[in-house]
């Protein structure tokens, strides 16, 4: 590149006028450049829109295919506060009792308050009162919790976490307290003392009970009774035991299982939800009270799942009507670095809006992918002796009079309670599910496969789309890789003539300073 001088010896703004000298080539590179910022927003568009088709495609649609989607259950409880049941589709009809005699509980255990001065880093051997070089370790069921004289409260809590169980201490209310991690019997733990060291530790830690006696008999209801030794070298201490299972020192509460009969038979669970025959019951509240579980056909979930996959739908033809309609920005290109700073953010923002907004208008790639589908969803079904319309279940567009062009093709639903414009019209949809649900289902089955089927074949891939795209994404990606060669070349160009003007700026410019030189020297010849 040759060296760029500025008219200090013409006195021309040497700048502006190569700037106006190669104005249509910057000019014809700008326009690609223009023309690739488009491009790059109508890709993302597309991509935009393609994920809500194939979303519906994958989904909703593909599901309603098939029968299984509308054989749908609901079962109901007389009083929901003592359980909450939900149904699936191969849930028996009718009536049942259930009664929820316990829920299941985790095993719990308070630890004893100790000392006010006690904190996490109080060691075990300042609350047992003794600081020898004793092994004082227990166990958490098969787990062994090491501990000496030296080890400190928040280390006893870190390896009961680490062993399987839920620890902390209460620096407030300066308390150990122990929780097994999921309910039922069989997840509960236990923390046991297996000679007079480790009985020690746990009294010192305020967690001895009758259960740490590595010999204590587990009775029925889940307590534990200890054996004549161990309670013989517990003589002395201010531990007692009682029925409601509380020490001198600790509460313990025991894991327990969940009971239900239903229909007279008693189930058990580790949880307080149980799987029986095609029913999911969770069990809220123990009671003495029967309650009764009915479970019927379930034509609202039907019809819920008919009117989601209308709003799919409809979200989709609104947005292609939306922007196939939408208004022309005829003046308005995108705006070059200079033009932006000259503008507010907030212009800026309205302006590139005003162009991406327009950039389906009247695009015959997106018109005809919309009216495939629109065409799909007017077809008739043939269901049985008869072929039926969505208008014949009460869903159909309003009159063109009653909406814009942007909503033209939105379906209704007479009767729906979440559409203002025909929330008042008589429901055919419901009425027809309570009265032939059979023939309902048919209908939107077939019709869904024939919606789909239509994707199916509009996204199939060629040279120009790859599979499951709605538009020639093969195609764009090319289309930008040639405004990247175009815009390279261009600025090549547009260098190249800067080049070829500075240079002859440049040699006027030597030009006349050699001139003014040999001036100079003969005005001073001359005595001028």
């Amino acid at each position: 590149m040759p060296i760029r001088i500025t008219g200090m010896n013409s006195g021309l703004d040497t700048e502006s006028i190569i700037t106006q000298l190669v104005s249509a080539q910057s000019a014809k590179k700008e326009s690609f450049s223009k023309a690739q910022t488009k491009l790059s927003w109508k890709q993302e568009a597309w991509k935009s829109m393609n994920s809500k088709v194939y979303s519906l495609y994958s989904g909703t649609l593909s599901n309603m295919r098939f029968s299984a989607t509308y054989k749908q259950k609901k079962t109901t409880v007389s009083d929901s506060s003592i359980a909450s049941v939900t149904a699936d589709s191969d849930a028996v009809d009718g009536v049942q009792s259930l009664k929820v005699k316990q829920l299941a509980k985790s095993g719990y255990l308070t630890g004893a308050k100790l000392g006010d001065n006690v904190t996490s880093s109080s060691t075990l051997g300042d609350l047992m009162g003794r600081h020898d070089d004793g092994d004082y370790s227990f166990k958490v069921g098969d787990e062994t919790i090491t501990a000496d004289a030296n080890t400190k409260v928040k280390d006893i809590i870190a390896q009961l976490k680490e062993k399987g169980v839920n620890a902390s201490f209460d620096e407030t209310n300066k308390r150990i307290f122990v929780s097994a991690k999921s309910t039922g019997e069989d997840n509960d733990f236990r923390l046991i003392a297996g000679n007079e060291n480790a009985m020690s530790a746990l009294d010192g830690l305020g967690l001895l009970t009758e259960e740490s006696d590595p010999n204590a008999v587990k009775n029925a209801d889940g307590s534990y009774s200890a054996s004549a030794d161990f309670k013989a070298q517990m003589a002395g201490r201010e531990i007692g035991f009682s029925d409601d299972k509380v020490t001198g020192k600790a509460t313990r509460i025991y894991g327990q299982n969940a009971k239900i009969e239903l229909n007279g038979a008693e189930f058990e669970s580790s949880t307080n939800k149980f799987s029986i025959n095609g029913l999911t019951i969770t069990a809220q509240k123990a009671s003495d009270q029967e309650v009764t579980l009915s479970t019927a056909d379930d034509y609202d979930g039907i019809y819920d799942t008919i009117k989601k996959f209308l709003k799919e739908y409809n979200e989709i033809i609104h947005e292609f009507d939306k922007k196939y309609s939408a208004d022309s920005a005829k003046g308005y290109e995108p705006l070059t670095s200079d033009e932006k700073y000259a503008m507010s953010d907030k212009e800026v923002e309205d302006w590139e809006n005003k162009i991406k907004d327009s950039l389906f208008r009247k695009d015959s790639e997106l018109g005809e992918f919309r009216d495939a589908l629109t065409t799909a969803m007017g077809s008739g079904i043939k269901v049985g002796d008869e072929t039926l319309y969505l208008a014949d279940f009460g869903i159909s567009t309003l009159s063109y009079f009653e909406v814009d062009a942007e909503n033209r093709h939105v379906l209704h639903i007479d009767g729906d309670k979440d559409d203002d414009k025909t929330s008042a019209n008589t429901d055919k949809l419901k009425a027809m599910l309570n009265k032939d649900p059979e023939k309902v289902i048919d209908f939107f089955q077939n019709l869904s496969a024939k919606l789909y089927d239509t994707i199916t074949e509009k996204t199939k891939g060629n040279s120009l789309r790859s599979t499951y795209k709605i538009y020639n994404d093969k195609q764009m990606a090319d289309e930008y890789k040639k405004y990247t060669t175009k815009i390279a070349d261009e600025e090549k160009k547009l260098t190249a003539l800067e080049d070829k003007w500075y240079k002859k700026f440049g040699a006027m410019e030597t030009a006349l300073a050699k001139l003014s030189s040999k001036t100079s020297a003969i005005q001073g010849l001359l005595g001028m």
